[in-house]
């Protein structure tokens, strides 16, 4: 319908609302206006063409094809009569403290979460008046279409809002609200009612409105032959915006009873019965000192050189084929000269316009599979010869692969330009059409270099490298993936790297010439820092263990641990699941050599079940109960704690039964194990040597927890990462924490490193 001073609403059968106009005369001008309008109630519910002035639930539609055309030069005078005029000003005196909204073109935004389940066909769902506070939008008008998803969309709307109501609305603006009371709950239509409704609601849509404290504007007319969707107004508003096939918004200002969905803001109240910690205040809990008096090699390199040199034949790392064949013994000799070789050649062999292609600090990626663990041990170390920085990543699987990306960026971000691999990694990497490696989607430019002894250079007899790893330099950077795909950089520092290669050492009491079994990635985390790092300090020899390996053959590690009688093994509780499962028949095997069985997500409290199941097994075959040692570790802390054997001063396991109903209050309370919602949690440990741990609030401020409540695990230390690459904002929160206690004051002088864990300090250990 054509605007008028005082809005009418849409023609709805059984919602009749009349203007303020009261007068005699003003009835028959009011026929004349609705008359055209009379066909739609034919064949019509009857009940529904009751013109009772009872306030009752509405339906607002909006109809999509005029009834005819109407000249489109000259503005039609009878809508300058008088009647509108006072009608206009009576509705302004009586709402005159609220303010009008001018009109003004709308922009669409996202429909409220509660519509999307009753989106139509191609419908939109919502837009809000710019610059006004935003509340929960209602459901004020509906396409009616002959869609043939129309119906059952209106169907599942009228279904689903038995919490939904409707507000009679007396203002004669947009800017009037429903009169308290008002709120009544809407009447169940049949779908014959909407059928009808849909086949005989239909309206002209002429102009936008016109601006009601000035009179109406004059505006050509303009047909709109379809509406393509209809948005509902904010609440509090009169209006309904229609937005047209050609993407115009038309505003329609209504004086009628809407049909609203009323979205119900619920907040949550505390549950007075919750539970809440009661203990103590939390105190920092501090490990033992690092040994003194112990010839520690002044750096890890030095440690190299003295083993590569003293004694050369000394095997270092013995890796396995598919069939778990020892197929190359790497020896301490070979390592060192090696090491040497490729550190010569990225010094002096790589050149760009003849200058040096790398200088020291520049970041190399280093590029093997699971199954070389000789040649990345290499080129880890001369990395680290040559005063470069490694950064170990994962083999790229294809061009497109969606989690090399994030490992590209990394890259990018480092300002990594050359990736060291060996010939047959190379030759598995997909290929241009010349023959170069392609450049992964998301990776920097690289350029390939093959550390396979042929393609290296020999230095000369007395070159040595200047490399002394120590002080804050970066030594490597780790690479994290977070939950939500993103990689992000851990740098460990020289000084860093060689604390922690003591803090091990001292823990896990590794000596001279012992044999660890590895089945974890050694280019990471607990695989990284014993496999690949403290083994070199200590003398060790390693065996590494494929992942292919023990997905072929899940006996295997257990069989190396008797064959090399192992004294040391690094697993992960998944790897003791798969043994359990293939154990049966082997009864030649025996685990009375091991001291310590490290279960490097100890962390996790699913891994008790695999530890304790372990335990009942292979506990017959010489595997005592004090060598399974859980531990716990973050990227970002490096080891937080593991637990250690008698022999090395630790305490016996402990294991706590805790309420779930308390955990999810994020406090600890003791069960029993009877019930069903409780949780079996082991120990990991105690806190590394030279290490101080606390736990605080995971939220706001770091405040101390109390000593039976559930925080995050922190630790102040010199073997902990320092950063993340490139990111000094989160570097802050993460590495440069300071906890405080509840009188605000700082717990020390030096700052904490968030491990992202979850734990309690128990009365001799730590569980997380």
């Amino acid at each position: 319908e054509r605007e008028i001073g005082c809005p009418l609403q849409f023609l709805i059968p059984g919602n009749w609302n009349q203007c303020d106009i009261t007068q005699k005369g003003y009835e028959k001008k009011r026929a004349k206006l609705l008359a055209r309008y009379i066909p739609l109630l034919q064949g019509v519910d009857p009940c529904l063409q009751s013109e009772s002035r009872v306030p009752g639930p509405s339906l607002t539609t909006a109809a999509l094809q005029p009834q005819r055309s109407r000249p489109t030069t000259a503005r039609d005078e009878r809508f300058r009569s008088d009647v509108h005029t006072e009608a206009v000003q009576a509705a302004l005196a009586k709402h005159k403290e609220r303010r009008v909204p001018m009109p003004s073109r709308r922009r669409s935004v996202l429909a409220h979460s509660s519509m999307d389940a009753y989106t139509p066909p191609d419908t939109s769902s919502a837009s809000e008046d710019e610059g006004s506070v935003q509340r929960p939008r209602q459901l004020s008008s509906t396409v009616l279409q002959s869609h043939p998803g129309a119906e059952p969309w209106l169907d599942r709307v009228i279904q689903g809002s038995s919490t939904s109501s409707s507000a009679s609305s007396t203002s004669s603006h947009p800017g009037g609200r429903p009169d308290e009371g008002s709120v009544q709950r809407p009447r169940q239509l049949s779908s014959t009612v909407l059928q009808n409704l849909a086949a005989h609601a239909h309206i002209d849509l002429h102009s936008a409105p016109p601006d009601v404290t000035t009179g109406l504007v004059d505006r050509p007319h303009c047909e709109r032959p379809q509406v393509a969707s209809v948005r509902a107004a904010p609440r509090g508003y009169g209006g309904s915006i229609l937005e047209t096939a050609d993407g115009e918004h038309i505003h329609l200002l209504l004086l009628k009873e809407q049909a609203q969905e009323i979205t119900p803001v619920w907040i949550q109240q505390p549950d007075p019965n919750q539970p809440k910690p009661e203990g103590e205040e939390v105190e920092v809990l501090r490990g033992e000192p690092l040994a003194t008096g112990v010839p520690w090699p002044p750096s890890l390199l030095a440690a190299l050189q003295r083993w590569g040199t003293v004694q050369p034949k000394a095997p270092c790392l013995t890796a396995l084929d598919t069939a778990g064949k020892a197929i190359h013994t790497l020896t301490y000799g070979k390592l060192w000269s090696r090491s040497l070789k490729l550190a010569y050649t990225l010094l002096n062999k790589l050149t760009s316009k003849n200058e040096p292609l790398l200088k020291p600090g520049d970041r190399v990626a280093l590029v093997f599979p699971n199954s070389d663990p000789v040649m990345f041990m290499v080129a880890f170390y001369g990395c680290l010869l040559a005063e470069l920085v490694p950064v170990p990543i994962e083999v790229p699987l294809t061009r497109k692969d969606a989690g090399s990306q994030q490992v590209g960026f990394l890259l990018g971000s480092c300002g990594v330009t050359l990736a060291l691999t060996t010939d047959a990694c190379q030759k598995g990497l997909p290929k241009s059409q010349t023959g170069e490696v392609v450049t992964f989607k998301g990776w920097p430019p690289l350029a390939w270099l093959v550390i396979d002894g042929k393609h290296l250079a020999k230095p000369p007899k007395d070159w040595l490298p200047l490399a002394q790893d120590t002080g804050a330099g970066t030594a490597y950077i780790e690479y994290k993936t977070s939950k939500e795909g993103s990689t992000v950089g851990v740098t460990v520092s020289h000084t860093s790297l060689l604390a922690q290669c003591r803090a091990l050492t001292q823990a896990c009491g590794y000596s001279e010439a012992e044999t660890l079994t590895n089945v974890l990635d050694f280019k990471r985390d607990a695989g990284l820092w014993h496999g690949v790092l403290t083994s070199v300090m200590n003398r060790m020899h390693v065996v590494s263990i494929p992942y292919a390996l023990m997905k072929a053959n899940p006996l295997s590690w257990i069989q190396k641990v008797c064959s090399y009688k192992a004294r040391a093994a690094l697993v992960k509780s998944r790897d003791m699941h798969w043994s359990l499962l293939a154990q049966r028949g082997q009864r030649d095997v025996s685990l009375s050599s091991l001291r310590m069985l490290i279960v490097a997500d100890g962390a996790n409290p699913w891994s008790i079940s695999s530890c304790d199941a372990f335990l009942n097994v292979f506990q017959s075959r010489g595997l005592r109960p004090e060598a399974i040692c859980p531990c716990a570790s973050s990227p970002e802390a490096l080891t937080v704690a593991i637990r250690r054997p008698p022999d090395l001063g630790g305490p016996p396991p402990r294991k706590a039964v805790l309420s779930m109903h308390g955990l999810s209050y994020g406090v600890v309370r003791v069960d029993t194990e009877e019930k069903l919602s409780v949780l079996t949690v082991q120990d990991v440990g105690q806190v590394m040597p030279g290490a101080s741990v606390c736990v605080v609030k995971v939220e706001g401020t770091p405040y101390l927890c109390k000593t039976d409540e559930v925080g995050e695990i922190c630790v102040s230390s010199s073997a902990t990462g320092t950063a993340y690459y490139g990111l000094p904002g989160i570097t802050k929160s993460v590495f440069e924490t300071v906890p405080v206690t509840v009188g605000g004051a700082p717990v020390s002088e030096r700052p904490f490193t968030r491990t992202g864990l979850l734990g309690f300090i128990g009365p001799v250990s730590m569980s997380s």
